[in-house]
């Protein structure tokens, strides 16, 4: 007797666990059952997301690029990009300042906060990490709308952050269709920035009504000032002793 093959049904990822939608949809993807994330699952991320901000923006950038370096190694590949950047921010971003008078100036970078970034259709590994590296580097949080049609790359980057030390609620994955969720995710107001592909211009003005910071993909790029899209620059005045 033959067995009748099941799909298995892969979820979401939010807060480092794995639930189904709350809709209880999926979609057929790749040859397996997706889950499609409705827009309350979408609020449920962007809400994880802002709680684990100040764990993550908290750690060093040295101990940020520790863990990050570990995720790389977990998918032993492209761990160079992953960690390389992260120690280097506050000498190339910031640094003392030039002022005529008894202060020190100093210019220091900090995170943006929680950033939405729409992945890529293809690559869709490579599109997504080179998208995810530079918001994780800065010590910001995110909220991912994967590739509708390849999310199985973003399911299984999903299950190395899990079980890696990046802490939960810092990435959070959601599949299903774009359609529906990256205009949502483009109007809430609690993101903080927006990474997309160019040439989207209904994302990109419903981020501009709500004033949101909108960062246009620029593929593979490696370099510290990748990362400095997803930062704040706080000057700091402070008298000098005598």
């Amino acid at each position: 007797m033959s067995r009748v093959p099941v799909k298995k049904t892969y979820k979401l990822y939010l807060g480092g666990a794995f639930p189904r939608s709350e809709s209880g949809r999926t979609y057929e993807a790749e040859e397996h059952n997706i889950a499609q994330a409705s827009r309350k699952d979408l609020r449920d991320a962007v809400r994880v997301a802002r709680g684990a901000t100040g764990k993550w923006a908290g750690m060093t950038a040295y101990n940020r690029g520790q863990v990050l370096y570990r995720v790389a190694e977990m998918m032993e590949a492209r761990g160079a990009e992953f960690a390389e950047w992260t120690d280097k921010l506050a000498q190339v971003l910031g640094g003392a300042n030039p002022v005529a008078g008894p202060y020190f100036n100093f210019t220091m970078p900090e995170p943006t906060g929680v950033v939405g970034i729409v992945a890529p259709g293809e690559p869709a590994l490579l599109g997504l990490v080179s998208r995810l590296a530079p918001v994780l580097a800065g010590g910001n949080t995110a909220v991912v709308v994967a590739s509708e049609t390849h999310p199985r790359a973003a399911i299984e980057l999903a299950e190395v952050l899990a079980t890696s030390d990046v802490p939960g609620g810092v990435v959070n994955i959601l599949t299903g269709r774009r359609d529906e969720l990256a205009p949502h995710l483009a109007s809430h107001l609690d993101v903080d920035a927006l990474d997309l592909d160019r040439g989207d211009a209904e994302l990109e003005r419903a981020a501009a009504e709500n004033v949101k910071r909108v960062v246009l993909g620029r593929g593979d790029v490696q370099s510290p000032y990748e990362i400095s899209s997803f930062l704040e620059l706080k000057t700091v005045w402070h008298p000098m002793g005598q």
